[in-house]
């Protein structure tokens, strides 16, 4: 029987492997196609991984709790209905190149060229989803054809309208071969001088608590964005005063119309796409001596498990919707964060991510870059301060609403001007808020 294997999937830009959790079948199961044969997890999300083809489960590659990195295989499927074929071949290394997605490796019988050939769907540079693999694979269009076509989806993502719309148009225009994207190679740095950690002793009634798989990834990841960065925070006090009494005014009446809560996070959402339209040069990633400006506004927002983790769900798009719809979206992805029901896709593509200290009654904070963005934003809790207030007839003393903005960014590319004049337009919008305005 032909065998396939079943491909560890790229769970997002910054992901480089998952864990394996659980095994959903065990050797000499049968599956269906598009069924779910094992559990994975990340720092971000746990997810299931299906196979695209159905047969027996002839062998798992990895155990429980084991690390596979994006690309590799994690098990080998023997399809049901084949004449006899070779033993699959250990997948060749590429250099340079980005692992595999979402894709199967295809080992046939070579008395099968007779037949119509099944489309190759390794490699690749784009992650393409299992349908649009599935009916790539129905239509017998190749990996270089599914390069070509151009996405509409999100980060030139190929959708089902997109596939569907190219196989009904195939052959009126044929479509140019993709061009290899241009490897960028940057200068190797000196090597980095290994810092170890202190030794820490361990006293009597002391209580040694084994971290948990998330938060050793955190942990990780923390780590890593501080070597790569070099923090620098800005802060800005905000008046918010028509903020908090706008939002007394329409909260009850919007629970009752909505079913919904009305929070002030798609406020500051609303404010943040606001000026990095202002300051498109803040929404950027680094690459070696490259510069990525990002077409997508997306805002990351940190969000607390109940575990004590954190997980950062990501609204697309930002820009492009209006309150009502960010805050349906906001209160969405923050309860099926909390019940662990995310999809991979709703914690990727962030390009600003924005956090909330003032939710645990922190003023302040000096939050650390989500990577491979160059930004983030903590908002403090709101406090009543007295505060001079100017009017036409002279200055008054006044109670006012107050809250602390923190912005930290990326020396190497936000320098302290732009950093700064970005949180001060932040703090401007929210300022500015309109009391009579419509939701």
């Amino acid at each position: 029987m032909a065998e396939f294997q079943l491909i560890m999937p790229k769970m997002g830009e910054s992901i480089a492997e998952a864990t394996v959790i659980r095994w959903l079948k065990e050797e000499g199961e049968t599956i269906e196609a598009d069924e779910s044969v094992l559990e994975i997890a990340t720092d971000k999300v746990d997810s299931e991984v299906p196979s695209p083809k159905g047969g027996v489960l002839k062998k798992k590659l990895y155990g429980e709790n084991d690390v596979v990195k994006v690309g590799e295989p994690v098990a080998i499927i023997e399809l049901e209905g084949s004449e006899a074929a070779s033993a699959p071949a250990a997948p060749e290394p590429v250099e340079n190149k980005a692992p595999a997605v979402v894709a199967e490796k295809m080992v046939s019988d070579a008395q099968e060229t007779a037949a119509p050939a099944a489309a190759n769907l390794s490699g690749g540079s784009r992650f393409y989803s299992p349908l649009v693999l599935n009916i790539a694979r129905t239509e017998g269009i190749s990996m270089t054809e599914l390069e070509g076509i151009t996405g509409s989806g999100n980060e030139g993502r190929v959708t089902k309208k997109d596939i569907l719309a190219y196989v009904n148009n195939r052959g009126a225009a044929p479509i140019a071969p993709a061009v290899p994207a241009q490897e960028v190679k940057s200068t190797p740095a000196a090597p980095a001088k290994e810092i170890k950690a202190p030794a820490v002793s361990v006293n009597a009634g002391d209580e040694i608590i084994e971290m948990d798989r998330m938060r050793k990834l955190i942990s990780e990841h923390m780590v890593m964005s501080k070597h790569t960065s070099p923090h620098v925070t800005s802060f800005v006090e905000a008046d918010v005063t028509n903020i908090v009494m706008w939002r007394d005014k329409v909260k009850d009446a919007f629970l009752k119309k909505e079913g919904e809560k009305l929070t002030f996070t798609p406020i500051f959402i609303e404010a943040l796409t606001k000026a990095i339209k202002d300051f498109p040069m803040i929404n950027i990633s680094v690459d070696g001596d490259k510069i990525i400006k990002r077409k997508d506004i997306n805002i990351g927002m940190a969000a607390a498990l109940p575990s004590g983790n954190l997980i950062v769900p990501v609204i697309k798009n930002a820009d492009r919707k209006n309150l009502l719809g960010i805050t349906k979206e906001v209160n969405d992805l923050a309860n099926r964060a909390r019940a662990g029901k995310l999809n991979p896709d709703e914690i990727q593509g962030g390009t600003y991510t924005l956090t909330n200290v003032g939710s645990f009654g922190n003023v302040m904070g000096t939050p650390i870059i989500n990577q491979p963005q160059v930004a983030i934003m903590a908002v403090g809790a709101i406090k009543k301060k007295p505060a001079v207030i100017e009017t036409p007839q002279g200055d008054l003393i006044g109670i006012r609403h107050f809250m602390y903005l923190s912005h930290s960014y990326d020396h190497r590319v936000v320098d302290g001007a732009m950093g700064g004049m970005f949180v001060r337009r932040v703090a401007d919008y929210l300022e500015q808020w309109d009391l009579n305005r419509e939701i």
